[in-house]
């Protein structure tokens, strides 16, 4: 009798454990993930890069397996796996499996939440990036880039994006008005990953703009 009741409440004990880890929140996850995100950007060294980018990796793949319902997971998890393939520059494709992960996340935060304007900004940024590879064409990543400026007027990523397809096109002016009006409320939300960017790519469209006159 005694040895069943204590079966009993270990049972139950067992189940209030995972009852309690099923519970566990994952905004704090998801928060710490894009936060390592964040600091990847902005640091000075590769090393110093990568291994933000790599912590904020286990920390999406935490959120994602805690709640795979949650379209912040995924975006969070997307973030850090995109930036670990443009760890040196622009994206490098030479590794597939990366790009395919890193897609799937993309498309996963799209799935539950389609109006998620970050995502919807780096799916309009990759299509204008790689339209072939995606399957789509640079109109549709316009279309998307332009949809995120009107839902979110303080987009800077969206307008980057959106300038340097311009350029590609031949919109010169349309692409430095896009490009000084990122840098501009870059420096004024005071993003640090953003303004070297921005203050780049305004001076290369600048150029490009005066020798296609």
């Amino acid at each position: 009798m005694i040895a069943r009741l204590v079966v009993i409440v270990l049972l139950a004990l067992g189940s209030s454990w995972t009852s309690l880890a099923h519970a566990q929140p994952i905004q704090p996850l998801i928060n710490d993930a894009m936060q390592e995100c964040h600091l990847g950007r902005v640091a000075p060294e590769r090393a110093i890069r990568l291994a933000h980018f790599e912590r904020g990796r286990q920390l999406g793949e935490q959120a994602v397996a805690l709640e795979d319902q949650s379209a912040d997971a995924h975006f969070a998890l997307f973030c850090n796996l995109g930036e670990l393939l443009r760890i040196d520059g622009e994206m490098s494709l030479s590794s597939v499996m990366g790009f395919r992960r890193m897609m799937k996340e993309l498309d996963r935060t799209l799935e539950l939440a389609p109006g998620h304007l970050d995502a919807l900004s780096a799916r309009g940024t990759l299509l204008v990036r790689l339209p072939f590879i995606l399957g789509g064409d640079a109109d549709k990543g316009e279309q998307l880039l332009q949809h995120v400026i009107e839902k979110e007027p303080q987009a800077v990523n969206a307008r980057l994006s959106l300038a340097k397809s311009y350029c590609g096109r031949g919109r010169h002016h349309d692409a430095v008005t896009l490009a000084s009006e990122a840098l501009a409320l870059a420096r004024a939300q005071q993003r640090a990953d953003f303004i070297p960017e921005a203050t780049q790519i305004v001076a290369q469209l600048r150029s490009a703009a005066n020798k296609a006159n």
